[in-house]
């Protein structure tokens, strides 16, 4: 993998959606005032990258991001594959523009009709092993990345990388994409440091707050309850 020239198209693409996702609101960072996450702790940022949908460009920007990637990567997929639900627009506008067949995973396999965990393959219900890449729109512990890889594996297709919109980098992600038997990489479009850094540029936070940003990378669990925001259950 060429990481200079993925780097590159960070740089370029991802910042742009970085700067884009902080004035439409998709990204939000609070220091003061952390956002309580659906596990109940409390973090200092929130991602809702459904806010782009609102957006012709940065849908096009993103999937053009994407689609800069698998260039960069010389693959050539024979599906690209979304997450259910935030994945598939993304999934959807990479598939039209590459003329590429289009699917999308459920979180779990429907309990009637023909029970599938896979929508959109053929009668064969099977990829056959074809390759498939994954449509993310977020990787933060990356638990439900990686169920919905294996559930394309499961259903016999390849699945050498998972493309992301953006990523907190957490550590727990990097450990359960090491778990999976056929490796798959994650690659995100935006980094969270460069995230921070940019925000920081823009003037949406000062020096203190990207501090206290950069250590809750460090210890995401842990951070609000260090100060003072114990964890809702």
């Amino acid at each position: 993998m060429d990481n200079l020239k993925i780097s590159e198209i960070r740089n370029d693409i991802g910042l742009e959606l970085a700067r884009r996702g902080l004035e439409l609101g998709a990204i939000r960072l609070s220091v003061q005032q952390p956002f309580r996450w659906a596990s109940g702790y409390r973090m200092p940022i929130y991602n809702d990258n459904r806010t782009y949908l609102q957006d012709p460009q940065s849908r096009k920007l993103i999937a053009l991001g994407f689609s800069r990637i698998l260039e960069v990567l010389e693959c050539r997929p024979v599906w690209i594959a979304g997450t259910s639900t935030a994945g598939i627009p993304h999934a959807t506008t990479l598939a039209d523009m590459l003329e590429l067949p289009l699917c999308y995973v459920r979180g779990s396999s429907k309990d009637h009709g023909l029970g599938r965990a896979v929508e959109g393959l053929g009668r064969e219900k099977s990829f056959q092993q074809d390759t498939a890449v994954l449509i993310e729109d977020l990787i933060s512990t990356g638990g439900s990345s990686v169920a919905a890889v294996r559930t394309l594996q499961e259903n016999g297709a390849k699945v050498p990388y998972c493309l992301a919109i953006f990523s907190y980098g957490l550590s727990r992600s990097r450990q359960v994409f090491g778990e999976l038997e056929e490796p798959c990489v994650p690659i995100p479009l935006l980094l969270y440091d460069d995230l921070v850094s940019l925000a920081g540029d823009l003037g949406y936070i000062d020096h203190e707050d990207a501090e206290a940003l950069s250590q809750w990378r460090s210890d995401p669990f842990g951070w609000g309850e260090a100060r003072g925001f114990r964890r809702q259950k």
